[in-house]
């Protein structure tokens, strides 16, 4: 949708051709009269639409049949978002819509206006810039509904392999302190398994957890609970849900499973 918005920028009249109802879609087909790639990637979308219109004509019994005769021929299921920008989406699945978009840049004169964004000499090749990292992206699964489950957050894969991962030194300045559960040698002492257990669930509800999004996480945070008290580090975490924000501190001991006698 931003990509769509840079693109129809201060666009021309005669740019837009007849196709009034989607600028973008005209655009493109004219970019793609002079641009072999957008002129593939034209030729991509009007398959993609066909098919699903093909979808929408077909009666509700028949498409399980066409299923089971064949695997090859798949049509895809395209939301109504993915529709409605199928032009972008398609040249950046594709991996040309930086290119195409340089190409943009390069002969904007043809397309918009002097005050355009694409025809600015240093915001366009900016924008073409952009691009080029998104488009070197394998765009093998997409966002869902409940992508903050399925797709963590970088931020969070890092925690995780930490929960999971060699343990560094507590006492090392210079390296933050792991999230994990140190490994106990006791001999039968099932009280201090199960807190150690206990004490990793707790931790990985932290990050794991399908109602809250880990906005942003910092260890060896120092908080003094009283004034007679040393300051103790510990982690702190922000949490966002569906119509809040939540605030967590943990002490570094409790999150490590080694809280023994303290108060």
């Amino acid at each position: 949708g931003v990509v769509e918005a840079c693109l129809l920028h201060m666009l021309r009249r005669r740019a837009a051709g007849f196709l009034r109802t989607d600028k973008v879609a005209a655009l493109f087909t004219k970019v793609g009269k002079t641009c072999a790639i957008a002129g593939d990637v034209c030729k991509k979308v009007q398959e993609l639409q066909q098919q699903v219109e093909s979808r929408k004509n077909q009666p509700n019994g028949q498409e399980p049949l066409k299923r089971q005769g064949s695997t090859t021929s798949k049509t895809p299921v395209l939301t109504p978002q993915a529709i409605k920008h199928i032009w972008v989406r398609t040249a950046l699945i594709e991996k040309v819509l930086d290119k195409i978009v340089q190409y943009i840049v390069d002969n904007c004169s043809k397309y918009y206006e002097k005050e355009a964004l694409l025809a600015d000499p240093v915001c366009g090749p900016i924008l073409a810039s952009l691009l080029v990292g998104p488009c070197a992206l394998e765009y093998t699964k997409l966002k869902t509904a409940d992508h903050y489950w399925t797709d963590p957050s970088a931020d969070e894969l890092v925690q995780r392999h930490r929960i999971h991962g060699v343990h560094g030194r507590q006492d090392s300045p210079s390296k933050r302190p792991a999230l994990g559960i140190r490994k106990r040698h006791s001999s039968g002492s099932t009280s201090e398994d199960r807190f150690a257990a206990s004490a990793r669930e707790y931790v990985e509800s932290l990050h794991q957890n399908s109602r809250t999004h880990l906005l942003y996480g910092k260890n060896n945070v120092l908080v003094q609970p009283k004034d007679d008290l040393e300051a103790i580090p510990g982690y702190l975490s922000l949490h966002q849900s569906a119509d809040s924000l939540t605030l967590k501190w943990t002490p570094n001991q409790l999150m490590n499973g080694t809280l023994g006698d303290s108060e």
